[in-house]
């Protein structure tokens, strides 16, 4: 491992990390060296991706049952992970939504609350709350934003994705110039369709076949070990000029 890309000695929370591209991104951090926190609401999945992760690079792990639209889960998150690793010096804000796909004439105040406070809400509440840690410190830091394709593209029927993927574009913005000062670094990855878990059914299908070939220039889905290599760039010191910027990982669809 590249000295600018060595992670060992960082501890990094990654929320919705027990799963798809949340687990690929845990999993290339540890692999550059750092000590996993994998926060989620099922907490025995939790468990198996640490299980996981540190049976293939042996760095300490710890599962952790966090609801990330509960702001008591996310402070008692942040202590114990104070309590047990001393520090935290990454935080990936991976957790997310679909939401229903209806029409915005269609949909209810809960359909579009649920959507913002579980993919925006969130990602304000937690980072506050790490960074203070961070500031504490004055060792400086690394926020990783998942956000999506879906914050520069519209789909039917997405509206509050699309919005509360927008929003987090834009909050990563504004958190990377109030947060320059403390040395602390805030990008976000964009991801376009990758192959996990949630989605594989859908495009086995015939419809899902046609939606790639029509859609991604490069004709195929995007896999796990492809998130990595981008999310150790954020969390290096290989990105310490880099805030505020978005990195898009699409297979080109969002060239078209």
């Amino acid at each position: 491992m590249l000295l600018y890309f060595d992670l060992t000695g960082k501890v990094a929370i990654i929320t919705g990390g027990a799963t798809g591209i949340g687990k690929g991104i845990a999993e290339g951090l540890a692999e550059a060296g750092a000590s996993i926190v994998i926060a989620a609401r099922r907490f025995g999945k939790c468990e198996e991706a640490c299980k996981d992760i540190k049976g293939k690079t042996g760095v300490k792990t710890l599962p952790y049952r966090c609801d990330v639209t509960n702001k008591d889960d996310i402070d008692n998150l942040v202590n114990v992970v104070i309590d047990e690793f001393g520090h935290i010096d990454i935080l990936v804000n991976n957790s997310g939504i679909g939401g229903s796909e209806k029409p915005i004439l269609e949909m209810t105040g809960k359909d579009w609350d649920t959507v913002l406070n579980t993919n925006l809400k969130s990602v304000f509440t937690l980072s506050r709350s790490v960074v203070n840690k961070m500031i504490e410190r004055n060792k400086g830091g690394k926020i990783i934003n998942v956000a999506s394709i879906g914050a520069i593209i519209g789909w039917s029927n997405m509206s509050a994705y699309c919005a509360s993927k927008g929003g987090c574009l834009q909050l990563t913005k504004v958190m990377a110039l109030e947060w320059a000062r403390y040395n602390i670094q805030v990008n976000a990855i964009l991801p376009g369709y990758f192959d996990t878990p949630m989605n594989k059914e859908f495009f086995a299908t015939e419809t899902g076949k046609n939606v790639i070939m029509r859609n991604i220039p490069m004709k195929r889905l995007g896999q796990i070990e492809e998130i990595k290599g981008v999310a150790i760039l954020l969390a290096s010191q290989a990105s310490s000029f880099m805030t505020g910027a978005a990195v898009v990982v699409d297979g080109g669809q969002t060239c078209w």
